[in-house]
């Protein structure tokens, strides 16, 4: 593997991006952006671009809280995730500035860019899309759906006008995080927006279910290995088909 640090810019803000690809790609290949979880851009999801290389992919982890922050608590990571999840333009500010680095590595194929992201990271790709980005198609693992979090409400600016990519979301039928109306909202969403889309959902899977170090169903945060295993081949059937 080939890993490499790159620095980017997104309004003054210094955003420490993670690229890596398999040795043997020296033609462009098509680029995967992957989105962090509420903690920022951790070990969890610099092994899953590595996983993406290993399928010939050259991977991005995005730097969203920028200078290469990351939550060692709960508490932290909603102190960072809060700014992003409420005003949404300047989420979509941040997932499209890695969006631009991705198509200037050389290795890149331009044309065939993608993007995954797991929980917030979820909410983060499909921002992407709403952005109107040249994406192929973007993947939600248990990704956040709606706009409200508690008493906080986002205020998501308008989606462009023409959405260009498609869509597959990887739901867990047990998510705390996300409501029956989150889930109509975001299909009605979608469907009127004539939009590509696709939901999986997987039965007794809660949230964070690709995530091997969480393991406390009484949270609503869990692993599960079933629901781990199927959601990964399904983004890869999903990329295989678009690229």
């Amino acid at each position: 593997m080939e890993r490499h640090t790159i620095d980017y810019q997104c309004n003054g803000t210094t955003c420490k991006g993670f690229l890596v690809h398999n040795e043997i790609v020296r033609e462009p290949r098509p680029g995967i952006i992957l989105a962090p979880a509420w903690n920022g851009q951790d070990d969890f999801v610099r092994e899953k671009a590595e996983d993406l290389a290993r399928l010939g992919y050259v991977a991005f982890a995005a730097d969203i809280y920028g200078e290469g922050q990351t939550a060692e608590t709960d508490e932290q990571a909603g102190e960072l995730m809060m700014p992003f999840f409420k005003d949404r333009q300047l989420l979509r500010n941040r997932i499209h500035a890695a969006y631009e680095t991705i198509k200037k590595q050389e290795l890149v194929d331009k044309k065939n860019i993608g993007a995954i992201g797991f929980c917030f990271g979820g909410l983060t790709v499909i921002e992407l899309l709403r952005n109107g980005d040249s994406v192929k198609g973007v993947v939600s693992f248990h990704g956040v759906l709606g706009n409200q979090m508690g008493d906080i409400v986002a205020t998501p600016p308008p989606n462009a006008e023409k959405i260009k990519g498609s869509l597959l979301i990887l739901h867990g039928n047990d998510d705390p995080l996300v409501s029956g109306d989150d889930i109509k909202n975001i299909q009605q969403e979608f469907t009127e927006a004539k939009v590509d889309w696709e939901m999986i959902v997987y039965g007794h899977a809660a949230h964070a279910f690709t995530n091997p170090n969480l393991k406390d169903p009484s949270t609503g945060l869990a692993f599960n290995e079933t629901a781990n295993d199927r959601s990964w081949v399904a983004m890869k059937n999903f990329f295989n088909e678009l690229f």
